[in-house]
């Protein structure tokens, strides 16, 4: 029986998510909005065969105080979709998927934007469906306070479906381009979609021909109740966030059960858990990094850091006990709130002890060597916990280049890896169907 496979996605926001990453020895400072240097890094994920380069964004400066912002290298980057189309050009099979919310744009801006992305790419978009949890967001588009959680989520749900809908306003042969008879494209073969909802009103159709894949791939990150029953029903990756392999198994067995009971195919959805990895020739070596990256953390920032997690300001907290029981309810995304409490509880560390964590990174991490870490990503894979891993790098681009040179290799040598590209599309790699158009098909 022919052993399953590892799909790598690559979480860059565009670079590392460690505070302290451009602190480190021969780091690029500057990476965040050098496009000279993200191309480099996109060319180096497609050597390694990665599936993705997975592109977070934010639609307000991070809500966290001043001394601590300025010491962020992720306080602003690039818009996705500007940045995303440039590096199709730069690439050739790596897919390019971007953040963008259902909270705070319309659906015919999203659709348009990832169906010409697609187009550009000659089919490797991805949508990265969010919900939108800071306030300073809902400031910059005219509100003074986001929707209710789970209002949001009912929001997104109905977003995903006009989306979807305003991707299948032309069938794959409405534009005949008939020289000799001068007809363009067939009206008949053209849908309106016509949608009236709980939060939206949009007509259609799109004014762009069906995606080349016919929706880029959609993805999504939540794993609150919601979340999950949100991914169940229209994601075809998760970007998820267990911190060990029995969270992630139980995280995994849940979300395909919710697709059983919708009669969906398990296999229509990849779940790929946030994986951090510090790769060295010896496991003393990758932890004498890891301690080095973590010093270049900041106090202030560490703080901070933990503010926006728990979506309060924890800074009168008393730093050298832990956190206060009870504490009050936000409007916070639920499910990175409550995996922050837990792990403090589950641990026993002080507030100071939680901020250095998270700080610098607190999910799920791998250290050591290549054969350690591709043992234990192959026991993640084995034990169903996933189905490949959004891998995060500590540093750029050492610990980019130590992974593709090192840890690549050895997971081919174990089978559990592709020694090339299976199709021309993000689909086809990921090993995901083209979804029938729902008015044509």
């Amino acid at each position: 029986m022919a052993k399953r496979q590892l799909k790598l996605g690559a979480f860059m926001r565009p670079v590392s998510l460690h505070t302290g990453a451009w602190r480190y020895p021969g780091a690029w400072a500057d990476a965040n909005f050098n496009f000279a240097h993200l191309k480099r890094m996109a060319q180096k994920l497609e050597e390694g065969l990665f599936d993705a380069f997975f592109m977070a964004d934010h639609l307000a400066v991070l809500n966290m105080p001043v001394e601590a912002l300025k010491r962020s290298h992720t306080v602003t980057s690039f818009e996705p979709f500007t940045l995303l189309s440039a590096l199709a050009g730069a690439t050739e099979h790596l897919g390019l998927v971007a953040t963008a919310s259902t909270t705070f744009d319309e659906p015919y801006h999203i659709a348009r934007r990832f169906a010409s992305l697609d187009h550009i790419s000659g089919g490797r978009a991805g949508w990265n469906v969010v919900t939108t949890s800071n306030p300073d967001a809902a400031r910059n588009f005219g509100r003074e306070d986001l929707l209710d959680h789970d209002e949001r989520y009912r929001r997104a749900r109905e977003f995903v479906d006009v989306v979807t809908g305003l991707w299948d306003s032309f069938a794959d042969d409405a534009f005949v381009r008939n020289v000799e008879t001068g007809i363009y494209f067939d009206p008949a073969r053209m849908h309106v979609l016509d949608h009236k909802g709980e939060f939206l009103n949009v007509r259609g159709p799109l004014n762009i021909a069906r995606p080349v894949q016919g929706w880029p791939v959609i993805v999504q990150a939540g794993s609150s109740e919601p979340g999950r029953q949100l991914a169940a029903e229209t994601a075809e990756a998760i970007f998820g966030a267990a911190n060990t392999i029995e969270a992630g198994r139980a995280f995994y067995a849940d979300v395909k059960e919710r697709m059983d009971r919708l009669g969906r195919p398990r296999e229509h959805l990849k779940i790929l858990p946030g994986l951090f990895v510090i790769v060295a020739d010896s496991l003393a070596e990758a932890q004498e990094r890891r301690a080095l990256l973590d010093s270049k953390v900041h106090a202030q920032s560490a703080i901070a850091s933990l503010s926006v997690w728990l979506g309060l300001d924890v800074s009168s907290f008393d730093l050298d006990r832990p956190l206060p029981d009870n504490l009050p309810e936000t409007n916070q995304s639920r499910s990175g709130r409550e995996r922050v409490i837990e792990m403090a509880r589950r641990e026993n560390l002080t507030v100071r002890q939680l901020a250095q964590r998270l700080g610098g990174y607190g999910g799920l991490t791998m250290i050591g060597t290549a054969a350690s870490i591709a043992d234990e990503m192959e026991a993640w894979l084995e034990s169903e916990a996933c189905d490949g891993f959004n891998v995060m790098f500590p540093y750029l681009p050492d610990g980019l280049f130590d992974f593709v040179d090192k840890v690549i290799p050895e997971l081919q040598r174990r089978g559990i890896y592709r020694l090339a590209y299976e199709g021309s599309t993000l689909r086809e790699n990921l090993g995901l169907p083209r979804p029938a158009n729902r008015f044509f098909d």
